[in-house]
């Protein structure tokens, strides 16, 4: 089992493909990780060193995976944070030649642009790459709340104005689209949900809110929820187990106090969460 991921890289910390390796490894899969940046550290420190990676070098590096054959043995490849948009076409022409050489890989996108406090956090002229051009060669896109409602280009505030709009969004290629951190109107005070929607059925999971909000927590989720669907796990059973994993990352995060989230000391938890939480199905 193979996934390629395709994600900035920190040096410190828990961000991009520095959060989702080793979650994805441990479950018994190998992760052929690509660089989109090399940073230090994620921002919100008081210094930050590195760069976003020329996309040249990207796609040299692509092309070298495809020369090692790793497209034809691949089962997913997971895209994230970007950094350019020239990183952005660059990623979109590997994911349609992976494509064309293996009928069976199937390709999750992370749209990496923004959350509720902060609004967009990338170069302007990313997000309507991600929106355009690479969420329709996806076969899966994890969006949070946010990011959906800028990608489908509509308020959403119940459960059944975001599986219609997902629905809506399927239209142009995802066939799954899975929303982290969803703030609707049912969902109690002191719990969050996580909702995933197909074309014939939808599924919601819900998790107690923890006081904290690290960066990578996105990462994090799709992470396991790629990792999941390769082990073979259905959709509803995939997100129950990449939320149930979050959430066992996050209190174990919440209990150390710390920045960064506590991903290697929770190795064992990323398999064998001690809460499991159930998804249930959404009636549409």
């Amino acid at each position: 089992m193979n996934v390629i991921s395709i994600q900035s890289q920190v040096a410190f910390g828990h961000v991009g493909n520095s959060a989702a390796t080793f979650p994805i490894q441990i479950h018994g899969i190998d992760v052929i990780a690509v660089p989109t940046t090399l940073l230090s550290n994620r921002p919100g420190y008081p210094t930050i060193r590195g760069e976003v990676l020329d996309a040249k070098l990207v796609a040299d590096l692509l092309r070298g995976v495809e020369e090692r054959g790793a497209v034809e043995t691949c089962n997913m490849i997971l895209s994230g944070y970007l950094g350019s948009a020239e990183i952005a076409s660059v990623v979109a022409d590997f994911v349609g030649r992976a494509k064309e050489k293996n009928q069976a890989l199937r390709y999750c996108c992370d749209p990496v642009l923004g959350d509720r406090d902060r609004g967009l956090f990338v170069r302007a002229d990313i997000p309507a790459l991600v929106r355009d051009l690479l969420c329709p060669l996806a076969d899966v896109i994890t969006p949070n709340h946010f990011e959906f409602e800028f990608l489908c280009g509509a308020k959403t505030r119940t459960a059944g104005q975001m599986t219609a709009a997902a629905r809506a969004l399927m239209a142009r290629g995802p066939s799954t689209i899975v929303v982290t951190s969803a703030e609707l109107a049912d969902v109690p005070e002191g719990a969050i949900e996580t909702l995933a929607v197909e074309r014939a059925e939808a599924w919601r999971v819900r998790t107690p809110r923890l006081p904290i909000s690290p960066s990578g927590t996105g990462d994090l989720f799709a992470a396991l929820l790629v990792a999941g669907r390769v082990r073979g796990l259905d959709t509803p059973a995939a997100l129950a187990h990449a939320a149930s994993v979050t959430f066992a990352v996050l209190e174990c995060t919440a209990l150390r106090g710390t920045e960064e989230m506590r991903i290697v000391e929770s190795a064992e938890a990323l398999v064998r969460p001690d809460r499991k939480f159930e998804s249930i199905a959404i009636s549409t």
